[in-house]
């Protein structure tokens, strides 16, 4: 039976939880997601979570932060003016606002503290700084040079 490798293409159902057993995503409802593993698509620890399972496999992996989203970063919360902000925005605590970077880049950040004039945004991911628990499900892999030698072979 064919096992997952870096490059292959694949599909797998998933659900992620935080450590108190919160739910911030699943595929269970939807298409099983498929990606290329090892190529970035996906965080590090989920794409290493997946090598040698075969399809129909399953495995519950804790993946610490350093291998999800990364370290909350203080650099990336800013606190600016509400004079910074169109006169149609009235920023509350929790609200998520899409900003253009100086260099053109779009940032998606959410508002952490409304304080006077104050506004803290912060452009960490939400998932940033914090271990993560993934029940996963490998569906099928849909293209693997092991399954294209095995078809030339048979041939």
């Amino acid at each position: 039976m064919s096992k997952v490798k870096a490059g292959d293409t694949i599909s797998v159902h998933y659900t992620g939880t935080l450590e108190d057993g919160t739910v911030f995503d699943t595929s269970k409802e939807r298409d099983p997601l498929q990606f290329e593993v090892s190529s970035g698509m996906m965080i590090p620890g989920f794409d290493a979570a997946v090598l040698d399972m075969a399809a129909g496999d399953n495995k519950t992996v804790n993946i610490v932060a350093e291998e999800a989203y990364g370290e909350a970063r203080e650099e990336m919360v800013a606190t600016f003016p509400r004079t910074s902000f169109p006169e149609e925005i009235d920023p509350e605590i929790g609200q998520q606002l899409a900003l253009t970077t100086p260099s053109g880049q779009p940032l998606n950040v959410i508002v952490t503290k409304v304080e006077g004039d104050d506004i803290t945004l912060d452009g960490n991911h939400f998932l940033a700084g914090k271990d993560l628990t993934f029940e996963i499900e490998v569906v099928e892999i849909l293209n693997s040079s092991e399954v294209v030698e095995e078809e030339s072979e048979e041939e």
